[in-house]
């Protein structure tokens, strides 16, 4: 008896332990409910109508040209259809949300891009048609704008303030289900996506699928800090990686549309490199950050403000430049005319640059011909044989490379046609110029050379023996 007792008092305290635990283990875990009341209203579901055009049944199945005369069409007899045979019309679904009274709505470019139509439908089932005012494929994002007053709206967040591991909440119509809630954690911050060079993406592991494109990030506080965009997947569903445009890169963006149509970036004309670790080492560099110029574009506010290959700009307006692709978004959110204080290190020394930023052309690429001259059959101990180049044949100085030996510079990856511009800080505009480098260059380090190769310039690191 007295067993059972002591086996029952155990368990009572068991219990307790476990209850106490659990609760203890769950009393951080947020509670997204009140969140989601009261920001769901402003949350929008958007889809879109791409109207089809008519084609005929000869043009569109038998590859025949609409207007040919039906003298000719006789001859194919009666087995082929005649008219127009109609084609239905494309749809597209995503997300959005209210951020003005008056009816602007933000979303994504692509949700809406091509759209002959667009219907925005509230969450109280209302349906509206809705007018594009703007839209910037480079950021992917659009501002629309619905006929109604007294709607509800987000509150704006500041995104700089995100930090990595906080909790964010999306609410969107994944695959078309209205309203939809998911919530993660901010992954990182800053992230660059291929082909996407102004917007430093918040990464989280929020549940993004499609239909979420154009939603909401919010945080804890139910301010927005970002517009779900795209996902990262190799089966064409959610796999844990998702990015969200920052809320302050976003509104920046809409405030120019809604005010002059489209969107002005800053530009300093520098073609940039990533600097590894062994570029580090060649640049006499402690270690692996900053954004490496490889070229400077002619008549750009680089050039004017006398930044040269070489440079490596490791700050902007006191923001660090860890990456090379944290440039073009620091630079990017500038305007023309706005003076930026750029921290760069030359020659192993570190000094300030003051550049008045410019307006970002229409293209900035720079091309180099490829014709390369007949070879100097002479070789070095780089392993190479370069040439001059012929007066008018590149906008580069320097010496082309004819052909490649075993030695230094084929096991740093030079190949023939490759431009040498510069090595170890010291320009090269000859090929006596090279050799007298060449026969300079200390043994036993790394030293950076320049090269231009397709057009394309980018610094290797070269260690000589």
């Amino acid at each position: 008896m007295k067993m059972t007792l002591a086996i029952k008092h155990s368990l009572s305290l068991l219990t307790f332990f476990l209850a106490v635990s659990w609760t203890s283990a769950h009393a951080d875990l947020p509670d997204f409910r009140d969140l989601v009341k009261e920001t769901s209203p402003a949350v929008v579901n958007i889809s879109t109508v791409q109207h089809a055009q008519q084609k005929s049944a000869l043009s569109g199945q038998y590859g025949m040209p609409d207007d040919m005369p039906e003298i000719f069409r006789h001859f194919f007899g009666r087995q082929f259809p005649q008219g127009p045979v109609p084609r239905r019309d494309s749809n597209s679904l995503g997300s959005g949300f209210i951020v003005s009274e008056d009816g602007y709505i933000l979303t994504n470019n692509h949700v809406v891009q091509g759209a002959d139509e667009i219907i925005v439908r509230l969450n109280d089932r209302r349906e509206l048609e809705a007018v594009l005012i703007g839209a910037d494929p480079s950021s992917d994002l659009a501002v629309l704008k619905v006929d109604a007053d007294d709607l509800p709206t987000v509150e704006l967040g500041d995104s700089d303030k995100l930090d990595v591991g906080e909790w964010v909440v999306a609410i969107g119509s994944p695959f078309g289900f209205d309203y939809s809630v998911t919530a993660g954690i901010v992954s990182a911050k800053g992230r660059s996506l291929p082909n996407e060079n102004y917007v430093p993406f918040i990464q989280t592991d929020v549940a993004i699928n499609p239909g979420n494109s154009g939603g909401p990030l919010f945080n804890l506080e139910g301010q927005v800090v970002g517009i779900n965009s795209q996902i990262y997947t190799r089966s064409g569903g959610f796999m844990g990686v998702s990015f969200a445009i920052p809320i302050n890169v976003a509104m920046d963006v809409a405030e120019q549309l809604k005010s002059k149509g489209k969107v002005s970036r800053g530009w300093l004309g520098v073609v940039i490199q990533e600097v590894n670790k062994d570029l580090a080492e060649s640049f006499g560099l402690d270690r692996a950050a900053g954004a490496l110029v490889v070229q400077v574009v002619d008549g750009s506010p680089a050039e004017s403000s006398g930044l040269v290959s070489g440079d490596i700009i490791v700050k902007v307006n006191g923001k660090d430049v860890q990456l090379s692709s944290d440039l073009p978004h620091l630079i990017g959110r500038l305007r023309a005319g706005d003076t930026a204080k750029l921290s760069v290190v030359r020659a192993g020394k570190r000094k300030t640059i003051d550049v008045e930023i410019g307006a970002l052309p229409e293209s900035d690429d720079i091309q180099l011909s490829s014709n390369t001259p007949p070879a100097e059959r002479k070789s070095n101990r780089l392993g190479l044989v370069v040439s001059d180049i012929p007066a008018g044949k590149s906008n580069e100085q320097g010496v082309v490379v004819t052909d490649v030996n075993r030695g230094p510079a084929s096991m740093s990856g030079v190949v023939r046609g490759d431009v040498i511009t510069m090595i170890n800080g010291q320009r090269i505009s000859s090929v006596a110029d090279f050799e007298r480098v060449v026969n300079d260059l200390p043994g036993n380090r790394s030293v950076p050379m320049r090269i231009v190769r397709r057009g394309q310039a980018s610094f290797i690191p070269l260690r000589v023996n």
